[in-house]
């Protein structure tokens, strides 16, 4: 089990994504139903989009990663399903099967 940075933003990640899915779904709920979790999952998923992106800069700082990797992390924390791509790409770089962004 590994305690890094880059290893927090990976479990935070997945989450992240999920919640914005989440929210985005009960955001239609709530204009077609009487069903309103908005504020719920608003709030589950802002806290979790702060965390990811705590998380980024201190992956950031600390793997001496390039601007343009950070950027795209960023990005793809504001896409609906970007949260699972970023996963999936920590994830590999954490097993060796990609060689890790440094600037």
């Amino acid at each position: 089990m590994q305690n890094s940075a880059a290893h927090r933003l990976r479990l935070v990640s997945g989450p992240e994504g999920l919640s914005f899915i989440l929210l985005l779904v009960c955001s239609v709920l709530k204009r077609t139903t009487s069903f309103d979790a908005v504020p719920v999952m608003g709030m589950v998923h802002g806290m979790l989009f702060l965390a990811y992106v705590a998380f980024l800069g201190l992956a950031w700082q600390k793997q001496k990663w390039s601007a343009k990797r950070a950027l795209l992390l960023l990005v793809l924390s504001v896409l609906p399903t970007g949260g699972f791509f970023a996963e999936r790409m920590l994830a590999k770089e954490e097993r060796g099967e990609l060689a890790p962004a440094v600037a």
